[in-house]
């Protein structure tokens, strides 16, 4: 059974003054990662430009296609390691801006994009718009992967529908603020177990503006364990997403196999 070993960034809190710096910072952290053998690095929500912009957020927005997602391309091919980054994205016909992630192939090949479907509190309502397809996933290294942002993953609605479409690891960057430790340290897990997959969970931390980011980032396993956990400072960490265990955890824990569906209507 294939093993994705991955790495998460827990990037510290502070606004990039550029984009620029914003992908020198990713390019660092791409080539830690790969060279402690990372075949995939996940980075924050909005990891490329900062999450506290304000309306400032519009002037670093970028379409899908952007001058940042070409630069992301360079950096994941040139250390030969996948890389999900969070960035403000502008749709360049309706002119909508979306909270986005993308997950970019180590041959710099974009594999898949997500547009964050649940947003959380008025700093994002007022700014964003929610993305209207749940699930985004690609295949990287035989592992199916896929993305949520940040609230999305407190609903179990949202990663129970990954499980169901097959998604093994469940990527999550994410800006959660104190003092909702709760979330990192019980509901993640709870959702990795419910839902028998992995979870990656990858936080900024520190204060940025009017926000004090938890930290605590994780990878949670469908066996209840929790492999990875940071505590409060930047770091970036080492582990591995094995779909053996994965595959044995399903066969010993049956919620998806014993699910009555047509119990379940709203």
């Amino acid at each position: 059974m294939p093993s994705l070993r991955l790495a998460l960034q827990q990037g510290p809190a502070g606004v990039p003054r550029t984009v620029e710096d914003g992908l020198a910072a990713l390019d660092s952290a791409a080539r830690e990662a790969a060279a402690g053998g990372a075949r995939l690095l996940v980075t924050p929500e909005l990891s490329l430009t900062g999450y506290a912009l304000g309306d400032g957020l519009t002037g670093r927005a970028e379409p899908a296609d952007g001058p940042s997602a070409r630069a992301v391309a360079g950096i994941a091919a040139a250390h030969r390691i996948a890389v999900v980054y969070g960035y403000p994205e502008l749709d360049p016909d309706s002119g909508a801006l979306y909270n986005s992630a993308a997950l970019i192939g180590p041959d710099g090949t974009v594999l898949a994009g997500y547009r964050k479907t649940h947003l959380y509190g008025g700093y994002e309502k007022r700014r964003f718009t929610p993305g209207d397809r749940l699930v985004a996933q690609a295949e990287l290294d035989g592992v199916c992967v896929g993305l949520l942002i940040c609230y999305d993953v407190e609903f179990p609605e949202t990663v129970r529908a990954h499980a169901l479409a097959g998604t093994e690891l469940l990527v999550v960057p994410t800006a959660l603020m104190r003092p909702y430790d709760v979330v990192a340290e019980t509901l993640v897990p709870a959702r990795a177990w419910e839902s028998q997959l992995y979870v990656a969970y990858a936080d900024r931390t520190g204060r940025e503006g009017e926000f004090d980011f938890a930290g605590l980032s994780c990878l949670a396993a469908p066996d209840g364990s929790v492999p990875l956990r940071a505590g409060r400072d930047a770091a970036l960490l080492l582990g591995d997403a094995d779909t053996g265990l994965l595959h044995k955890s399903r066969a010993q824990n049956g919620y998806l196999a014993d699910r009555r569906p047509g119990l379940y209507a709203a």
